[in-house]
C-alpha cells in the first residue's frame, strides 16, 4: 500500500448535511465535533459551505459556522468552500473575514464561489440577480482590494490588518479566472477527468502571480469513502449520490436517507443517469483501493492538495472513513 505523498496536503469540506430525522441544529453541532476530530487526525484544513433554503443542508452562514469551528479547534486552518460572492456585498465579506482573521490569526481561509440559489424564490430572497461573469469579476476585484488599501476611500479595517488567503472554487472557464486573478484553484472531480485535467493545465499555463499567490496552487475536491470492503464503501455512498440526483431534478438537496431507502426509491430515467454519474465520480473501497485511486488522481492532476467532501447517512462510518484516510496519508501519530 503506497501512502499519499507527503507533499500533498489532505483537507476536509463539510456541508453540514442533515440526515432524515435529524434537526439542523444537531447537524451544525456535528460539523463542529467533526472539525475537532479532523484536527486531531492531522488534516490541514476544515472548510464549511453555503447553501440556502434546502432541507438537507444546515450550512447556510459559512462565516458564522467557521467562527464556531475555529473557536472549538486550535491549529487546523478553517475556512469556507465557499462563500458564494454573488449573494453578498464584497465589503461585508471582507469585513467578516477580517474579523475572523483578527480573532484567529494565521488560521482563516477565504474560499469563494459564484453559485447562486437553486430557485427564483431563493434568488429573490437573497436580493440579487448578479450571476454573470462580468459582475462576478468586478465583485471579486473589489473584495480583494479591501484586503489591500481599500477602494474609493472605503476601507474594511479589520481585513487590512490580516493575512487571509483567497481561493477560487471553479470549473471549466472558472479555472481561467483563477489564473487571471492569481488565486489558488479549487476544482471538483465531476464528470470527465480529462476535462478537469485540461482546465488545470490551462490554469497553470495562464497563471499570473499576485499578492495572493506567487505560483499556481491546485486543490482537487473529491468524494472518498474507505470501508472494510469495496461493496460496503459503495453502499455508504448511495445516499449522497441519490441526494445529488434528486437535487438536480427538484432544485433542492433533501435530507440524507439510508441505503435501504435508496434501494426502494423510484427514479426517473434522468434521475437514474444522474445517480449513476454521481457514483462514478466517487473514490471508494478498502485502504488499498483508495490509495491506488488517489495516487492516479494526484498523478493525473499534479494536485497540491486533496479536499475531501464525503457525506453519507451513517455518521459513524463517515468518521471512520476520514480517520482511516488520515492514517493512509501518513498522519498515524495523531490518528486515534
Amino acid at each position: 500500500m503506497t501512502p499519499i505523498p507527503d507533499s500533498v496536503r489532505l483537507s476536509i469540506l463539510d456541508r453540514s448535511r442533515v440526515r432524515r430525522g435529524q434537526s439542523h441544529a444537531d447537524a451544525l453541532r456535528d460539523t463542529v465535533e467533526f472539525a475537532v476530530r479532523a484536527e486531531r487526525w492531522g488534516y490541514h484544513r476544515f472548510w464549511v459551505a453555503e447553501h440556502h433554503s434546502v432541507p438537507g443542508v444546515a450550512g447556510t452562514a459559512p462565516t458564522v459556522l467557521a467562527a464556531a469551528v475555529a473557536a472549538a479547534t486550535d491549529r487546523i486552518r478553517v475556512g469556507t468552500g465557499g462563500v458564494m460572492l454573488p449573494n453578498h456585498q464584497p465589503l461585508v465579506v471582507a469585513e467578516q473575514f477580517g474579523v475572523l482573521g483578527s480573532l484567529f490569526p494565521g488560521r482563516i481561509d477565504m474560499g469563494l464561489g459564484r453559485s447562486v440559489g437553486f430557485t427564483d424564490g431563493v434568488r429573490r430572497a437573497l436580493a440579487h440577480d448578479r450571476a454573470d461573469a462580468e459582475d462576478f469579476d468586478a465583485d471579486l476585484a473589489e473584495l480583494l482590494d479591501y484586503f489591500g488599501s481599500g477602494r474609493f476611500g472605503v476601507h474594511a479595517r479589520s481585513a487590512e490588518d490580516t493575512d487571509i488567503p483567497a481561493f477560487l472554487l471553479a470549473t471549466g472557464s472558472g479555472a481561467e479566472r483563477a489564473a487571471r486573478f492569481g488565486l489558488p484553484l479549487v476544482i471538483a472531480q465531476v464528470g470527465s477527468r480529462a476535462a478537469m485535467v485540461q482546465a488545470i493545465e490551462r490554469y497553470r499555463a495562464e497563471f499570473r502571480p499576485s499578492a495572493q499567490a506567487e505560483q499556481p496552487y491546485v486543490i482537487v475536491s473529491a468524494t472518498v469513502m474507505i470501508a472494510d470492503s469495496a461493496e460496503r464503501a459503495h453502499r455508504l455512498l448511495l445516499p449522497e449520490a441519490w441526494s445529488s440526483a434528486y437535487a438536480r431534478t427538484h432544485g433542492e438537496f433533501p435530507a440524507l436517507i439510508s441505503p435501504e431507502e435508496v434501494d426502494a426509491a423510484t427514479m426517473t430515467d434522468r434521475q437514474r443517469r444522474l445517480f449513476e454519474q454521481a457514483l462514478g465520480d466517487q473514490i471508494h473501497g478498502t485502504e488499498d483501493d483508495v490509495s491506488a485511486a488517489l495516487g492516479r488522481l494526484i498523478a493525473h492532476t499534479d494536485a497540491d492538495e486533496i479536499l475531501v467532501h464525503t457525506s453519507t447517512f451513517d455518521r459513524e462510518a463517515r468518521l471512520d472513513s476520514h480517520r482511516r484516510l488520515a492514517q493512509l496519508a501518513g498522519a498515524r501519530s495523531s490518528a486515534r
